[in-house]
Parts: C-alpha cells; structure tokens; sequence
C-alpha cells in the first residue's frame, strides 16, 4: 500500500525540497512516526513535544478534512492523497482597526 503525501513550500523546505513523496503509512499516526525517521525536521515543526500533530497543521484526504473522516485514526487507503496545510492567521486593517 502506498499513498502520496504532498506538501506545501512553507514545509518543503524541511524535506531537502521534496514536495512530494510516497509513504507506506496506514493512517496520520503512522505518517508522524514516518516523518520522525525520514524527515525530523519537518516532524519538529508539524508535531509537538508528544508526537501529535500540532493545532495549526491541517490534513487533508484527497481534498477532504482528516477531521470529519474520524481523525487520526482514519485508516489511508492505497493510492490515496494526504496533504499537510499550515493554517495561515493574523494580520490587520490597513487603517489600524
């Protein structure tokens, strides 16, 4: 079984530029423990100093929120899609308001 793991710029530039790879990982647990081998420094900035995934990194099965499709525990599917997103927040009012 084999999925595609792709990701953004912002977190390519933890994988030596890869933004796209193929992972053996049976679900979002197993994909954090890949990245921990393959790619500490991608896994040091999308989990937390427990190995869950941080609150601001989204994850997406082909093109659908892991979170309504049962969360960590969705199991992946051969040749599924799983995209991490960081959210992007912030910023203000060009007037200050």
């Amino acid at each position: 079984m084999s999925v595609k793991v792709v990701l953004p710029t912002a977190l390519a530039r933890h994988t030596d530029g890869q933004k796209s790879f193929a992972s053996e990982a049976k679900d979002l647990q197993g994909l954090l423990g890949e990245f921990d081998a393959k790619f500490p420094a991608l896994a040091k900035n999308v989990t937390d100093e427990n190995g869950k995934l941080r609150r601001f990194i989204n994850v997406y099965v082909n093109d659908e929120d892991i979170r309504f499709l049962g969360g960590d525990t969705h199991p992946f599917e051969d040749g599924d899609e799983v995209m991490l997103i960081p959210s992007i927040a912030g910023g203000s009012c060009a007037d200050g308001e």
